[in-house]
């Protein structure tokens, strides 16, 4: 039997939780970790992992630096922090190759919030460094890695220092929940939904836009000081087709979320006004946007833009989709909504909400989009 949890949480608004201090994925190697569940993450990463090593490659043999500097941002933790390293220093060697000329060494940086589970991916090293050096014939690499925590939503490296940089689903989250969701009186005016939804008024969609804004803006300021001339960035994030923030992609589990909410509430686990003042900070921009930014603030030339659907069979490993999806879902927002609800809610929730996707499937296929960005630096 369930209890109220309101005695558990801390009371009061979303609005000014410091998300870099609360966000994160869920950490360790449980069943709820996001070790366990990112495969979705990583088939789509994979996905498109001839266009990430096609722009490390050119930028590599356009530059042919002595010492490649390359971040990755957002990296998480669990098996796909590693992953992409792995891949990226043989990409690397195999231009080198090529070109006949000896590999570079390699500084990688993994950045993530504070809260990241650094840990977990520096007790994998070893394996990791085991593996790669595994049948090689000229050697290991000179491969240097380090943790770099902070939000990508300000300067975290020195000038000129990095030659490639890489972001999966990442870029989506804000910042932060963004301050016009609430009015001067600071009364939530998103009521009854996590995100923009067919019932939010006007104001939402566009505090959520500001907000995007806001930060994609910054973090290219930012790279630009840190990324050399010449170099490259990829960015894979969510994104929506058109204007409309409301389709049956990635908002629609959003709206998933809400409903599931509002079942615990319907069930007085939790308060009605505790739903009204949670807030998710995340915005899915479409190209247009992105494209804008891009172009006012200057620094980067947009090589490729790439969109991909992302269609159920995909990412299907086993025949219970909506609970691959709902574990999915709670390895991410976890830590948001245990501070926000109290913890006691989290295994009710999701059963509800993977029961929720199961019979939304049934009805028609949800199909969020993914956007793959290449640029250069100017």
């Amino acid at each position: 039997m369930i209890t109220s949890t309101r005695a558990m949480k801390p009371i009061g608004t979303n609005q000014n939780m410091d998300v870099e201090k609360v966000f994160h994925m869920t950490g360790g190697t449980g069943d709820n970790s996001y070790a366990k569940n990112s495969s979705y993450q990583k088939k789509l990463s994979d996905m498109v992992k001839h266009i990430t090593m096609e722009a490390l490659q050119e930028v590599y043999l356009a530059l042919a630096p002595k010492s490649l500097g390359i971040a990755d941002l957002g990296c998480s933790s669990g098996s796909n922090s590693l992953s992409i390293i792995k891949d990226i220093v043989e990409a690397v060697e195999a231009a080198s190759c090529k070109i006949m000329i000896p590999a570079p060494e390699f500084r990688v940086y993994l950045n993530d919030l504070p809260t990241n589970d650094f840990n977990s991916i520096f007790k994998s090293l070893p394996d990791f460094y085991r593996h790669l050096n595994k049948e090689r014939s000229g050697g290991p690499p000179l491969l240097f890695i380090a943790g770099y925590p902070g939000s990508f939503y300000g300067r975290l490296f020195p000038n000129d220092c990095l030659h490639f940089v890489h972001s999966s689903y990442s870029l989506h989250w804000l910042s932060k929940v963004p301050p016009s969701l609430y009015d001067k009186q600071g009364k939530p005016i998103n009521k009854g939904s996590v995100h923009i939804s067919e019932s939010s008024p006007p104001l939402v969609s566009q505090a959520y836009y500001a907000q995007f804004q806001e930060d994609f803006s910054l973090f290219l300021r930012s790279r630009s000081e840190e990324v050399a001339t010449g170099g490259r960035m990829v960015l894979i994030m969510l994104g929506r087709i058109g204007p409309d923030h409301v389709d049956r992609g990635n908002s629609f589990y959003w709206e998933l979320l809400s409903r599931s909410l509002a079942i615990l509430a319907t069930q007085g686990v939790i308060e009605k006004e505790d739903i009204d003042s949670y807030d998710v900070h995340f915005y899915a921009p479409t190209k247009d946007e992105m494209e804008a930014e891009i172009r006012r603030e200057g620094s980067f030339e947009l090589e490729r833009l790439e969109m991909f659907e992302t269609e159920k069979e995909l990412y299907k490993v086993s025949d219970n989709y909506g609970t691959e999806i709902a574990m999915t879902v709670r390895a991410i927002q976890e830590s948001m909504l245990s501070h926000h609800f109290g913890e006691g809610i989290l295994d009710a929730l999701f059963e509800i909400y993977g029961r929720m996707v199961e019979e939304e499937m049934l009805k028609e296929e949800i199909n969020p989009i993914t956007f793959v960005v290449v640029l250069r630096k100017l």
